[in-house]
Formats: structure tokens, C-alpha cells, sequence
């Protein structure tokens, strides 16, 4: 009697928010929008992911010019106008015309700083909750994910959208376990759970867990389209649908940095470092490789300049920024420098005009978009050896080194000053092979194999 009394209270309770969701549903169904929404809740970010955002918008403006492009995203400042004019500004790229905006006030539910325990987790339940909100206020024929959040495709296939991503990064890979069961401590790993053994067991039951939904919600994608190998290949392990995943390579900035000189002004050696200022990114690393090198440097040869240029999302970032700052005075390096903060793109180009060095230290960077611009302005670039730049782009050309990888600190310092100590003609040699190699991630490639990836959906849709 008991039991029964609370079933009912329960069935009681739920059926009223059963009918409202049924019926809300229903209205979104009927009143589908012949467009194409991007789901894209920071369009301020200033990385890669956002330079994709622009492009793809290009590329379906180009290839479905009756198609309205909308954006869903949570900064309330953003207008058509304002967003038309950030992808020229940060970007070069330049719109057909001004997309539609949706703002989004749910944001915090995919905020990090929200979950401080059960993060991976808590902002993918966030995003569908997000994700509620946006298409309930416009849901498009087409749903396109360009900012990885997985979790929200089943919810856009129950509003009969079809669901098209674009995925950098996969949200939880299996060198994540593989490092939670070696007790490997990372900016993913907090030190004290890979310290303990029952601690990293938990995490690893957790990890597994959220693995198997991860590879389910990914699964309900009508296409996945993947920025790089090593990505495809956690893709394909995890979501199973080989047949739908397609690697396009990320549209990078190659003609417009390749008219750069190759010769490089020789009173001030330049390194430049182009990351959004996250944990993952390893600046920290940067820095110290940095010291290294200078701690190294011949007495007759000029004292290079560290130019650190990114963006800061939040106020972690921020803060993150002015730790780095401080890491350069404990390292006595301060004076050789730089931070430039959320420029526009035609600073940064001029940046890398200038540099003859460029690095990156991200472990397993599922591409690599600031390598290939290192390459493709004439920068030496000296990358992490795992994942997109070990895989995919600094790789020889024409049996012509085009760069180097490293790990430690020790070998980013060594091979800094290899560069620094290298002789011209042999520096530029390099530099010639390195923006041939970095060609193949042209913005051009990414609309021709975009274009090509969406065409099925979009012609068997519209018959």
C-alpha cells in the first residue's frame, strides 16, 4: 500500500512536466526553421574551434545560400553585425552575409567552474540543458556542433534535427584512462588522485563510465566530421561509426601567412607561442624551456625575445596570464617577454612575420592549427611529439626536415637553440619545407572537403 502511494504520488507529479515537455516538443517540431543552427556557446574564444565556427558558416552560405545560418551562443553582447565583423577582425574570413543570433542565458551550466568535482560530467549534462534552451527558441533543420558537446545530439535528434559535428577534440579519450591507471599526474589528473590507489580506481570506474555514454550520445551524429587522425581514431573507437566519420583537416590561415618573407630581421631573434592561455596548453613549460635555452646561449650570440600571444576566456585564464608573468620574473626572464592578449588578427600576423621560432607543448593536441601557421609564415616550428603535429603535420617534405618535436623541457631548449644556432641558408631551407608542408591545411582545403562531407545530408534532406 505503501509503495503503491508513492508511485502514484510520483507518476502523479511527473505527468504534468511529461505533458508540457510532449507539448513543447510537438510546437518546436512543427515550427522547424529551414536553417542551420550552430551550437556554439563561446564565439569569443578566440581559437581554432572559432576560426572552424566562421568557416563552416562560409562554407554552407557558399554551398546552400538559401539555407539562414543561426548561432547559438552565450555571449549577449554578439549581433549579427559584431559577429560578421570578429571573423573578419580575429580571423580574415569573411562572411557571405551576417548570420542570425540566438542567445543563450543558460551558459553556466557548461561552465567548469560550476562542477568543481565530476566536471566532465557535469558540463555535459549542462550542455543538454543548454542545448533545451536553444532549440526551444529555434530548432533549425540542421543542428551543427562545433564546440565538441557530444551530449546534446540525441536531444536535437528527438527536436528532428539532423545532427552534423565537427570534432576537435574527443571529450574523454582512452590516453585519459590509460594515464588515470598509470597514476599520471596532469592538468586532467589531480595530483592527489593519482597519489592514491582507491582515488584512481574511483576515477577510472567514473571515466568508464562516462566513456560508454559518451560513445552513445556521439553515435546518434548523422555525420562526424573530425579534425585529424588521432582524433578519428578515438572517434571511431568510441563512437563506432566509422561509415559517418570523415576527417577534414581545420581551415588554417596558409595563403595569407605564406606571402610573409622567409627572411627574418637578425638583431632580435623572435620565439612566438600562440595558444589560448588554458592549463592544457603548458605555457608554463614554454617558459622554462625558454630559461633553459637562454641559460645556454652563446655569449657572441643575440639574446632571443619570447612573445607570448592567446586569449582569455574567463578569469581563470586571466589569472593563469598573470601567473605566467610572475613565473617569468622568479625565472629572471621578464625582460625578455611578451604578452599580447586577445589581438587582432592582423597583429598576429605581423607577430609571426617576425619569429623564426614558434612553439607549442600541448600533449596530444588533436590538431595543431598554430603549428601549421608557424609553418606557413616561415617559423621553425618546435612542437609536442604526440598526437596531431607528430601524426599529421611536422612531418617531412620531400625528404626535408620541417621541424622538431619534443617532450621535456631539456629537448624544447635544445632545440631552440638549434634553430637560433642554425645557419641561415640552412634555416631557410627548413622554413621552404615547412609552408610546402603546411599547404595541405589550407583554408580552401577545409571548404572543398567540408562542402564535400555535408553534400549528402543536405541534397537527401531537400528532396
Amino acid at each position: 500500500m505503501g509503495n503503491g502511494f508513492v508511485i502514484w504520488a510520483l507518476v502523479t507529479a511527473l505527468l504534468p512536466l511529461s505533458l508540457r515537455f510532449a507539448l513543447q516538443l510537438l510546437n518546436c517540431r512543427r515550427s522547424r526553421k529551414r536553417a542551420v543552427g550552430f551550437f556554439h556557446p563561446y564565439t569569443n574564444d578566440g581559437g581554432g574551434g572559432e576560426r572552424v565556427l566562421w568557416c563552416a558558416i562560409k562554407a554552407i552560405q557558399e554551398e546552400s545560400p538559401d539555407l539562414e545560418c543561426v548561432v547559438y551562443t552565450g555571449d549577449h553582447d554578439a549581433s549579427p553585425q559584431s559577429l560578421m565583423g570578429r571573423a573578419v577582425d580575429r580571423f580574415g574570413v569573411e562572411l557571405l552575409h551576417p548570420p542570425k543570433v540566438v542567445h543563450l542565458y543558460k551558459r553556466k551550466w557548461i561552465e567548469e567552474t560550476t562542477y568543481p568535482r565530476f566536471t566532465m560530467m557535469g558540463q555535459s549534462l549542462g550542455s543538454v540543458y543548454l542545448s533545451w534552451e536553444a532549440l526551444c527558441k529555434l530548432n533549425p533543420l540542421y543542428y551543427v556542433d562545433t564546440s565538441g558537446y557530444a551530449f546534446t545530439y540525441p536531444l536535437a535528434r528527438i527536436f528532428g534535427c539532423k545532427v552534423i559535428c565537427y570534432t576537435h577534440y574527443p571529450t574523454i579519450s582512452l590516453d585519459m584512462l590509460s594515464r588515470v591507471r598509470d597514476q599520471s599526474s596532469m592538468y586532467n589528473n589531480d595530483a592527489l588522485i593519482a597519489k592514491s590507489i582507491w582515488l584512481s580506481r574511483i576515477k577510472i570506474i567514473y571515466y568508464t563510465f562516462f566513456s560508454w555514454m559518451y560513445g552513445f550520445v556521439g553515435s546518434c551524429a548523422h555525420l562526424a566530421m573530425v579534425n585529424s587522425s588521432w582524433t578519428r581514431t578515438h572517434i571511431e573507437k568510441l563512437w563506432k561509426i566509422p561509415h559517418r566519420t570523415m576527417r577534414v583537416y581545420p581551415p588554417c590561415d596558409t595563403s595569407g601567412l605564406q606571402v610573409l618573407p622567409l627572411e627574418r630581421p637578425t638583431e632580435t631573434l623572435k620565439i612566438i607561442s600562440v595558444a589560448q592561455f588554458r592549463p592544457e596548453k603548458a605555457h608554463t613549460l614554454q617558459l622554462e624551456a625558454f630559461s633553459v635555452a637562454i641559460g645556454k646561449l652563446d655569449a657572441d650570440l643575440p639574446r632571443p625575445k619570447l612573445q607570448f600571444v592567446g586569449s582569455c576566456r574567463n578569469k581563470s585564464d586571466e589569472e593563469r596570464l598573470q601567473n605566467l608573468k610572475i613565473k617569468a620574473v622568479e625565472l629572471k626572464v621578464d625582460a625578455d617577454v611578451e604578452f599580447h592578449k586577445n589581438i587582432i588578427y592582423r597583429d598576429l600576423v605581423k607577430l609571426l612575420g617576425a619569429a623564426i621560432v614558434g612553439i607549442h607543448s600541448m600533449i596530444d593536441e588533436h590538431f595543431g592549427i598554430s603549428v601549421v601557421e608557424y609553418m606557413a609564415a616561415g617559423a621553425i616550428p618546435v612542437a609536442h611529439n604526440s598526437a596531431g603535429p607528430m601524426m599529421d603535420i611536422v612531418l617531412e617534405e620531400d625528404g626535408q626536415q620541417t621541424g622538431f618535436l619534443a617532450c621535456s623541457v631539456d629537448e624544447y631548449a635544445d632545440a631552440i637553440l638549434k634553430v637560433i644556432k642554425m645557419p641561415e641558408a640552412e634555416r631557410l631551407t627548413m622554413a621552404k619545407a615547412a609552408r610546402r608542408r603546411a599547404s595541405k591545411f589550407s583554408e580552401q582545403r577545409f571548404y572543398e572537403d567540408f562542402k564535400a562531407a555535408i553534400r549528402p545530408i543536405l541534397t537527401h534532406t531537400s528532396k
